[in-house]
């Protein structure tokens, strides 16, 4: 059960000028599964603490705790005080001004639309979606599992509370593997990694299909067992939003973090082929391509009001008619960007893993804006090509720009209709001109609110939830191919 964090917290002492913050959260997360037939012991973590953020003299320091009582809090301070102190006017913040949380008595929370069911219901739908599961011997491997997070988050500035934020997520899944003649083929219902994430409660769990999908994963994993191998060649690619999801995040949500094109994680996760001079003039996608950045979507898995330096969050066009408008950066980034000549306007995306990790440029919701294309209307119009759903692999260069990726589900489209479904279908392409082969953008009701806890960034490292609402969209002439396995 999630704890109360403290209404008020003590402000620690700083010396006269100096300004500090302390972001409190408390984090429990409990997962339920049932495994090959077998319920699983139940899985609960729960994690509470504080970062302390001390402003001093031009300089900026970090400190984290676990201990929120008033000698610990303050013991923090004195430490982030030191090295405020000790990097003050040197290395990569001499030449700025360090901004503050402009946040002011903000409150944000989940949205939900009724009670999440008890443990025992839970663990009764989990029970039959296993069952269909596996609905032949050759199912060698199946599981489904509910993982739910809440979380209860205050930001305070020099004794004020700015922002009190509460979370509630849902990460369901289905996984089936299929085995004969030593080949193998899974299928899941929101990818190896979970893409079927959302904010909320029992609504959550209901738009993520999970109840009821365990019959068609089975079926589908047998399908693809006896499939002939997605051919190798150029192709008309129609990706499914489950597909568009991880093509959104790798190709579009990296390359636009602005700590990533200053330099930041040149050494650990590599730079991006985006620089600053192509904001306001260069052509990523075709005019078809809309993306924002929108952490203000109802139930969407990175949601928020306040990131987690308490810049207030709202809507903005990163890529507008296909044109690239602006970074995913956050204050700290963009005055770092000033101080080098380049004037950009950023967004409120400093975002960090927990109470022990300072905050980095993050994604939030990055969301493909819907066009008007039907899903029926794309497969028509398309004389040759492969239908790709549900991402099993990635691979993409440091400067996130050469990509290779595959997908768990495949099918031919031949003069307008679907065809026979492959098994191992991937597709490689080039980002910088990838999204301008974008032909057709899917409608507002056949999008879909998708996301996922495995983003990975920073040093040491952090994992965040995401979130990229998708359409289906259609894109010509790609390079498609099977893999032999």
């Amino acid at each position: 059960m999630l704890p109360d964090l403290p209404e008020l917290v003590p402000c620690p002492r700083v010396p006269p000028g100096a300004s500090v913050a302390v972001r409190c959260v408390a984090e429990h997360a409990h997962q339920l599964q049932v495994l090959r037939g077998v319920v699983q012991p139940d899985a609960a973590t729960l994690d509470v603490g504080a970062m302390v953020t001390v402003w001093h003299a031009g300089g900026m320091g970090y400190a984290a705790s676990a201990d929120l009582s008033p000698a610990g809090l303050q013991a923090a301070a004195d430490r982030a005080l030191a090295w405020a102190q000790r990097v003050g006017g040197a290395g990569l913040f001499a030449r700025i001004a360090l901004p503050r949380p402009s946040a002011r008595g903000l409150r944000w929370a989940s949205v939900s639309q009724g009670p999440v069911p008890a443990r025992a219901e839970l663990l009764a739908i989990l029970a039959r979606e296993a069952v269909a599961l596996r609905r032949d011997a050759k199912i060698v491997h199946w599981a489904a599992t509910l993982r739910r997070v809440e979380i209860a988050q205050r930001l305070f500035l020099d004794g004020e509370a700015i922002a009190d934020q509460r979370f509630a997520f849902v990460e369901p899944n289905l996984e089936a593997t299929a085995a004969d003649g030593g080949r193998s083929q899974t299928r899941t219902l929101g990818g190896q990694y979970n893409g079927l994430c959302l904010q909320g409660g029992a609504e959550a769990i209901a738009e993520s299909g999970l109840v009821g999908a365990g019959e068609r994963i089975g079926e589908e994993a047998l399908q693809l067992l006896t499939a002939p191998n997605c051919p190798s060649e150029r192709r008309a690619l129609l990706l499914a939003p489950d597909q568009m999801m991880l093509q959104i995040h790798e190709s579009i949500g990296h390359p636009l973090e602005l700590d990533r094109i200053l330099g930041d994680e040149r050494n650990f996760a590599g730079t991006s082929f985006v620089t600053p001079d192509m904001f306001g003039s260069y052509r990523y996608g075709s005019p078809l391509l809309d993306v924002s950045f929108d952490p203000g979507v109802a139930g969407e898995f990175a949601s928020y009001g306040v990131d987690d330096e308490g810049e207030p969050a709202h809507r903005v066009m990163l890529i507008d008619k296909g044109v690239l408008r602006r970074p995913l950066g956050s204050p700290l980034s963009v005055a770092r960007a000033a101080a080098d000549g380049w004037r950009l306007e950023g967004t409120a995306n400093a975002r960090a893993s927990g109470w022990h990790r300072p905050p980095i440029d993050r994604m939030a919701n990055i969301n493909i804006e819907p066009g008007d294309a039907r899903l029926a209307d794309m497969i028509r119009a398309t004389e040759r090509g492969v239908l790709m759903r549900t991402n099993v692999s990635w691979s993409i260069d440091d400067s996130r720009n050469k990509f290779q990726f595959g997908c768990e589900w495949g099918q031919l489209i031949e003069d307008g209709e679907l065809g026979a479904v492959v098994r191992n279908p991937g597709y490689r392409g080039i980002s910088a001109t990838f999204w301008r082969s974008l032909a057709a953008v899917g409608c507002a009701d056949e999008m879909r609110r998708l996301g996922t806890p495995y983003c990975g960034k920073g040093e040491p490292g952090q994992v965040v939830r995401v979130g990229h609402a998708a359409p289906w969209c259609l894109f010509h002439d790609v390079d498609v191919f099977g893999a032999d396995a």
